[in-house]
């Protein structure tokens, strides 16, 4: 963005502090708004009626979220809640729209943001319908190492766990007592080694391999 589209952006924007644990919006309250993280850890989750969660999207500093039903003008399909002590920019509804209407390269950005945003999703969907869930696992590491990497060839021997087994687990679709085992596994063939968060990459063919054929 220009220099002069970030002042008018920041104009807008509200600062809220969120601790941890607390919830951002729920799911089916009205979008009046929409946020950035401006520091901290949120995420995007929905509940099953027997309260199982599925965590669509973890985000940090500099990502938004909740901007889809905004621009609809309906309310949240799922909810959101920080993961750590967190700083969030609220940017109202009608405010940004106005902003957008009269500066179409701000538009554009905001269409080239949600379209990437909607293939990683397809990509989500993908590994969470049809691999199975040591694909889904290695494809997780994968992205973590591709979103670090200094150029998109050039893979990082290790990378850092963002979040908890737990919530890794929630993420991909499956238990943590399953996400332990399948570590396990990764490490006995020679793929990665784990020393508690951080995760060594050992043989990035072979978890892109695994990540494509799903099985151990």
């Amino acid at each position: 963005m220009s220099e002069d589209q970030l002042e008018k952006i920041s104009g807008l924007a509200k600062e809220i502090k969120f601790g941890r644990g607390e919830i951002i919006f729920q799911e089916g309250e009205k979008a009046d708004g929409f946020y950035i993280v401006g520091a901290g850890k949120i995420k995007v989750f929905k509940l099953s009626f027997e309260g199982k969660e599925q965590i669509l999207h973890i985000y940090g500093p500099g990502h938004t979220f909740g901007e889809v039903p905004v621009f609809a003008g309906e309310s949240f399909p799922a909810s959101s809640m920080a993961l750590d002590a967190s700083k969030i920019l609220f940017l109202p509804r009608d405010a940004f729209v106005k902003l957008i209407t009269d500066s179409p390269a701000l538009a554009m950005n905001m269409l080239g943001d949600l379209s990437k945003r909607l293939r990683a999703f397809t990509v989500q969907i993908e590994n969470l319908s049809l691999k199975e869930v040591p694909a889904r696992l290695a494809a997780y590491i994968l992205t973590l190492a591709r979103e670090s990497a200094p150029a998109p060839e050039q893979l990082p021997d290790k990378v850092t766990l963002p979040i908890s087994k737990a919530q890794l687990a929630n993420l991909i679709g499956t238990t943590p007592e399953t996400v332990s085992r399948i570590f396990k596994k990764m490490g006995e063939q020679g793929l990665i080694k784990v020393e508690t968060k951080d995760i060594l990459i050992q043989n990035p063919e072979g978890l892109s391999e695994l990540s494509d054929q799903g099985r151990l």
